[in-house]
């Protein structure tokens, strides 16, 4: 029987599953992302989570078909390199990690983009199945995106569906990029937690870090954030507010240029939030669609945290030809 392994690196945790034959889940794992250490000890972070998952569905690393990463930043997916990773700690430059995992694990990986992978996932077994060209937008620590076009993968040059850094506002916030203005530097979650520091140190009141440390949580993660709307929390209220108008403008502009039939809103945030953020955001980009009398579906994903995950399995199994 062929067995895959996929791998997910998210800004806060990586998510790995060993799939069967039908691309059903046998086991999975979850380890928090390193934010010391640059991309060697991520990289020994993913192939720990990957072992675990393997130990749980009772095989070894190197019988493993193949395995697959969906990983930010510009991949290469000839040579497994990664570029300028920049959710990730000190990943500026250019790391291979498609070889430094098949090292370590004694099998075959192969690497595409986190949000790319994702994305055809959910066209192939979850909420885009319906459709033939599909955006997905993958709301959590950054935003990313991922294009299918008639069935078909869209990854330009290797920097394709870079939703997170379409401009929404000229001159505006800075963003982890090094830019401004970009979708990612008012909605990524990372960018929002900048926000709010900034914020309560101006003497702002908020509950969002009282609920992080009542949590355990380095970081304001999604679970943070829902709990502070839960609680009316009025700075999380306008941060969330300004990262939908912000996301509505940003996939507004990518459906006027492509014309995709349907939305899929995933990301720890996106399937955090769930539909009634979904609506939000279809209602923030009503306004900005030039064919407005035909808007796209928009959809949560239907794979949930998995879903990177079984997608960097479906690349593993499609270059094999399995």
């Amino acid at each position: 029987m062929e067995e895959f392994g996929g791998i997910d690196l998210g800004g806060t945790k990586i998510e790995a599953v060993i799939v069967g034959a039908r691309s059903e889940v046998l086991a999975s794992a979850r380890r928090p992302t390193p934010v010391n250490g640059g991309p060697p000890a991520v990289a020994a972070e993913m192939a720990r989570a990957l072992r675990e998952a393997c130990a749980a569905a009772g095989v070894a690393p190197s019988s493993l078909t193949a395995a697959g990463v969906g990983s930010p930043g510009l991949v290469d997916g000839d040579s497994g390199a990664v570029t300028s990773a920049r959710n990730l700690p000190s990943w500026e430059g250019t790391f291979d990690l498609g070889g430094t995992l098949s090292e370590a694990l004694q099998t075959r990986v192969l690497v595409g983009n986190d949000v790319q992978v994702a994305t055809r996932a959910e066209f192939e077994l979850g909420a885009g199945k319906p459709y033939e060209s599909l955006l997905g937008v993958f709301w959590g620590t950054g935003v990313g995106g991922g294009v299918i076009l008639r069935g078909e993968d869209w990854l330009g040059r290797g920097g394709a569906g870079e939703i997170g850094h379409m401009v929404v506002k000229i001159g505006g916030e800075r963003c982890a990029c090094g830019r401004s203005g970009c979708l990612e530097a008012y909605a990524g979650r990372g960018a929002m937690e900048a926000r709010a520091r900034r914020q309560r140190e101006k003497g702002k009141k908020t509950e969002l870090f009282k609920i992080m440390q009542e949590r355990g949580r380095p970081r304001l993660t999604s679970s943070v954030w829902e709990r502070a709307l839960e609680k009316g929390d009025r700075l999380a209220i306008e941060l969330v507010d300004q990262a939908v108008a912000a996301l509505g403008a940003g996939v507004g502009s990518a459906v006027n240029l492509l014309d995709i039939e349907a939305v899929v809103i995933g990301g720890g945030l996106g399937i955090r939030f769930g539909e009634p953020m979904a609506e939000r955001i279809a209602l923030a980009m009503h306004p900005h669609l030039f064919n407005d009398g035909q808007p796209p579906a928009v959809r949560v994903a239907a794979l949930g945290d998995l879903g990177g995950a079984i997608g960097a399995s479906l690349l593993a199994r499609r270059a094999v030809g399995a």
